[in-house]
């Protein structure tokens, strides 16, 4: 897997201070993404063993609140088997620390619908996700009053609650 960016300090995709890493590879297309670039599954920096390293390392600071991931497209098929070592690692070292995740994919449609049952990382990694952003950019939907997320058909699932309860729970974004 690829790898677009890695933000230190970031403070727009998820509550607190955060550490984002942007993969490479989306099948999505959107209309007007804001990351283009991060389509191309070759593009920017191979996502290696020191990468992690020092991503794990920023995540180190007591003021960090946790991992943010998205792109490109962190859910594509061949991003989850480079993912889920990943994560698992992050909440091994950081258990308090929260993961985001941010996809086009639907969650009840798509991620739990036949990537849970035919793709081997998809279930483990959902289970490490504390919250997810589901869907894709609409631009007509578009919104700048929105908080952590780009137009107003996505939703911001508290993912374990949602898979324990079998049915969508929300996050309050009042509460941040």
């Amino acid at each position: 897997m690829n790898y677009a960016d890695i933000k230190q300090y970031d403070i727009a995709n998820g509550p607190g201070v955060r550490v984002s890493l942007f993969v490479s590879g989306c099948t999505h297309h959107c209309k007007n993404c804001f990351n283009k670039e991060a389509w191309d599954f070759s593009y920017g920096k191979p996502f290696t063993e020191e990468t992690q390293e020092t991503i794990l390392s920023y995540l180190a600071k007591s003021y960090v609140r946790g991992l943010t991931l998205l792109g490109g497209e962190p859910f594509e098929r061949e991003n989850q088997k480079a993912l889920l070592p990943f994560v698992k690692k992050v909440k091994e070292h950081f258990p308090e620390k929260d993961i985001w995740a941010f996809s086009g994919y639907d969650f009840e449609k798509d991620i739990t619908g036949y990537m849970y049952r035919e793709w081997e990382a998809t279930k483990e990694l959902l289970s490490y996700i504390d919250v997810l952003v589901d869907g894709e950019f609409i631009e007509e939907q578009k919104s700048l009053n929105l908080r952590f997320k780009g137009s107003a058909n996505q939703r911001t699932i508290l993912v374990q609650e949602s898979l324990a309860a079998g049915e969508i729970m929300l996050y309050d974004l009042t509460t941040e």
